[in-house]
């Protein structure tokens, strides 16, 4: 199974509270993640593009393949930090 997904991450919960918060407020997923988003997939608007089931840590995948497409994540926190989650 092929898997597609945007992310933004970030280091403190707070952050990804308030991200949240602007995405609720209507705020764009890619720019959120360009602007906030310590990940490098940041410059490419969160988009981690196509990989295959099981590649990635378990609490991202559960959270993802817990959303229907273009559907956002609450927080999921992993060893790498915070993150919320788009399918694609």
């Amino acid at each position: 199974m092929i898997l597609k997904a945007q992310h933004i991450l970030v280091a403190q919960e707070y952050e990804a509270k308030d991200v949240l918060k602007k995405l609720t407020q209507g705020e764009s997923f890619e720019k959120l993640a360009s602007d906030f988003s310590i990940c490098p997939s940041a410059r490419q608007g969160g988009n981690l593009g196509e990989f295959p089931k099981g590649r990635m840590v378990p609490a991202f995948e559960k959270a993802l393949m817990s959303l229907k497409e273009n559907e956002i994540s609450g927080i999921v926190r992993t060893q790498f930090g915070y993150h919320i989650i788009k399918r694609l």
